[in-house]
């Protein structure tokens, strides 16, 4: 089954995500052309970022 030019193996998938986290910027300053993966990568560090679980300070 085909998903057109939104098909990609793993490896694919794992090197955008990566990319993502390394080239975060806020949602404002997001490309509309960027990949729904990067997109979504992006969205989970937003949400890391407010995660009520992390610790506000490394002490």
């Amino acid at each position: 089954m085909s998903h057109g030019l939104l098909e990609m193996d793993l490896i694919e998938e794992f090197q955008m995500r990566r990319w993502a986290r390394e080239n975060y910027v806020p949602p404002e300053q997001r490309d509309d052309t960027w990949h729904p993966v990067i997109h979504d990568e992006m969205s989970k560090k937003d949400n890391e970022k407010y995660s009520p679980h992390q610790r506000r300070n490394s002490n």
